[in-house]
């Protein structure tokens, strides 16, 4: 069955061919799996194919229980904020002078940025758990599909520029990953956020309402 509210993402080959098998699989895990079920589809069904202007590639959701949402990088509005975000919130503020008052970023995905991340479940306490569990294809698959047309993508990490799109119709922005273990390193200062909007105003776009 293909995922309630995923619009034209439901089109992809792996909805049909890979997701069965791997939906059986989650179910039949006595693991707690990170995000709750209801969430694991939030970033296709915030943001359809036509409405992606930025991607945010994250890599697995945060394995802490009631902190992933769906949307890489985000929690909920009264969840105190995750290491990574506070660095993506402190470079911001660095970047465009202002943040969010939560760490629900809902709103940038309202926007048209994907907030995506290369596996779209976790076992609670077990950081990369489900790395191999079988998301690859979904993920590379979308990609793919988002490489069509001129797009902002923003890869922090190494792990995330693996993904770094063929065309060269897109931006494209590197830094190291926002964790405490790497921030220092060149995500701040790297200034993605005037980046993005400075090159959607180039192209007639509305600029992204980061706060």
């Amino acid at each position: 069955m293909i995922p309630a509210g995923i619009g034209t993402w439901g089109d992809l080959p792996f909805f049909h061919d890979q997701w069965p098998a791997l939906k059986a699989a989650l179910e039949a895990d006595p693991q707690d799996i990170l995000p709750p079920e209801d969430q694991r589809f939030a970033a296709l069904q915030r943001t359809h194919p036509e409405a992606v202007r930025a991607i945010i590639l994250g890599q697995d959701p945060y394995p802490t229980p009631g902190h992933a949402n769906g949307l890489a990088f985000s929690v909920g509005k009264e969840v105190a904020l995750p290491k990574s975000l506070k660095n993506i919130f402190t470079e911001l503020g660095n970047d465009i002078g202002t943040t969010p008052q939560t760490g629900d970023l809902s709103a940038w995905a309202d926007q048209g940025v994907l907030l995506l991340n290369t596996s779209l479940t976790v076992p609670a306490g077990d950081a990369g758990g489900h790395a191999n569990l079988g998301w690859s294809p979904l993920i590379a698959q979308i990609l793919a599909k988002l490489d069509a047309a001129p797009r902002a993508w923003v890869l922090w990490g190494k792990h995330a520029q693996s993904f770094r799109p063929e065309s060269a119709h897109h931006l494209i922005i590197e830094s190291p990953h926002p964790s405490p273990l790497a921030a220092y390193r060149g995500c701040f200062g790297s200034i993605p956020f005037s980046q993005v909007n400075a090159w959607l105003t180039t192209r007639g776009e509305p600029p992204i309402d980061w706060a």
